[in-house]
């Protein structure tokens, strides 16, 4: 990192000066010097012009100090060169009229001199003072306009500013805020719109006051201003493409669910049209009405899927709680799916406790994940655990499928996704089961999640919480199924 070189001016022209004790020493060892100086100079130079000798401590010290210091320090030069080296000397006599000009040109100068080094040291404050007020204008426009939540960075804002200005303290409020006998209130506005309101300590110096209320306040208002357009034109992004992934997802569920509707009910409608041909005997028409019965089923079953989707995405799925047995819930699911029961190999401890959910939605929620895992397992059973651990009830449902990816899941459980159909005989289900589950069983106090290694199996694992031991009635006596 390169090293910037501070200029000797620059120190002399600092916006505080040095203390004025400091400033008097320098000023006696500038004179005290410039006298030692001039005394080997007047060999080579007249004794009236050596007065320009004592102007170097003159600008030094009124550059640094100010006009007061360096007047004194004017007199006090003159008055030197005149003791030491205007003829006559050692004594505060002049002798001779034209050493009575130089001495006079010589304090005229000087004080001159000194006028214009304090009107730069003025001049060097004043661009300080601004140079601090810019980089605050900077650091508040960072601190302002790159973020997202507005208010969050008010507090920040508010503390850089009460440093770069030496205030005990600062607050900036987005709502109108009165002044009391505590607190300096400055309104902040764009125009005739409100903004917020500016706080600052009441003991603050009136010269304080008015430089906030000329400088700081303007820069202020047109931050705050631009960070609410920022706010706004950022949440009208948002809306836009709110709006446009809810048209995508519209379009997907449109597509998806049309196709999967045609795909029934064209089945259905194919074998009702061919059942009453009176070229077909009786087991081609109990082949047709088996067709028709099965395909009505499929599609009564899509219609409830998408009915509890609609209700758990606005939030109209409320549970009815009451006491359940889990094992009861777990046959009711599998009979529900029409499916034999050599496809199932129950394995829930005896005793389950009771948990408090809504019967219904469990048994949709576990039917769903038991024919996930039916039409994932390549023929094999599918095994149902069940155990309580500590204060829940865990469930697993595995099957000997092909596993899912680490990269698909979590999107397994979004609505729609389907995943690879390899190993499963060609058939994919409508996208819903598993979102429409974990809605089910997150509403229900429970939560649900998969594990599984590619080629290795899939893990669905439930857990519910359970109530204390003292508040729940006991569970029936039940056999352990294998």
């Amino acid at each position: 990192m390169r090293r910037v070189r501070t200029r000797p001016l620059s120190l002399l022209l600092r916006p505080t000066p040095p203390p004025t004790g400091v400033g008097l020493l320098v000023a006696a060892a500038f004179v005290a010097l410039e006298t030692l100086v001039a005394f080997p100079l007047r060999e080579v130079a007249p004794a009236t012009s050596l007065g320009v000798v004592y102007l170097i401590g003159v600008l030094v010290v009124s550059t640094a100090w100010g006009s007061v210091l360096g007047a004194i320090t004017s007199v006090a030069s003159a008055l030197a060169f005149n003791f030491f080296h205007i003829p006559p000397t050692g004594r505060f006599t002049i002798a001779i009229g034209q050493n009575w000009v130089a001495l006079g040109v010589f304090l005229a100068v000087a004080l001159l001199a000194s006028s214009v080094a304090d009107l730069a040291r003025a001049r060097a404050a004043e661009a300080w003072e601004r140079r601090r007020e810019a980089d605050l204008a900077a650091e508040m426009a960072r601190l302002l306009l790159r973020t997202d939540d507005l208010r969050s960075a008010l507090p920040a804002a508010a503390q850089r500013l009460a440093q770069a200005l030496e205030l005990p303290s600062a607050a900036i409020e987005l709502e109108e805020v009165a002044a009391d006998p505590r607190r300096v209130a400055f309104p902040l506005r764009d125009g005739t719109t409100p903004l917020g309101t500016l706080i600052v300590p009441a003991d603050t110096p009136e010269v304080g006051l008015r430089r906030l209320q000329e400088r700081v306040v303007p820069s202020l208002e047109a931050l705050l201003a631009a960070a609410r357009e920022r706010e706004a034109l950022l949440a009208e992004v948002v809306e836009t493409a709110a709006l446009r992934r809810s048209d995508v997802v519209k379009t997907a569920l449109l597509r998806t669910v049309s196709h999967d509707l045609r795909s029934p009910l064209t089945a259905i409608v194919t074998a009702a049209g061919t059942v009453g041909s009176p070229t077909l005997d009786g087991a081609e028409r109990d082949e047709l009405a088996a067709v028709i019965t099965t395909e009505a089923r499929r599609l009564s079953r899509l219609v409830d899927q998408l009915l509890d989707l609609s209700r758990l995405e606005a939030g109209a799925a409320e549970p009815r709680r009451d006491w359940v047995a889990l094992d009861e819930v777990v046959r009711s699911a599998i009979e529900s799916l029409d499916r034999p029961e050599s496809d199932f190999s129950l394995s829930l401890d005896r005793d389950l406790p009771l948990i408090r959910a809504d019967a219904a939605q469990l048994e949709r929620a576990i039917a769903n994940v038991l024919d996930n895992g039916v039409r994932h397992s390549g023929g094999h059973p599918v095994s149902v655990r069940a155990r309580a651990v500590g204060g829940r009830l865990l469930m697993r449902v595995v099957d000997r499928g092909p596993g899912v990816p680490p990269a698909q899941r979590e999107r397994i459980f979004e609505p729609f996704y389907r995943a690879g159909t390899e190993g499963t005989g060609g058939h994919r289900g409508s996208g819903l089961g598993l979102a429409i589950a974990r809605g089910l069983v997150t509403v229900n106090g429970g939560r649900i999640w998969v594990e599984s290694l590619p080629g290795q199996g899939t893990t669905f694992a439930m857990e519910f919480p359970l109530e204390p031991a003292g508040s729940r009635p006991e569970a029936p006596v039940g056999e352990a199924a294998g």
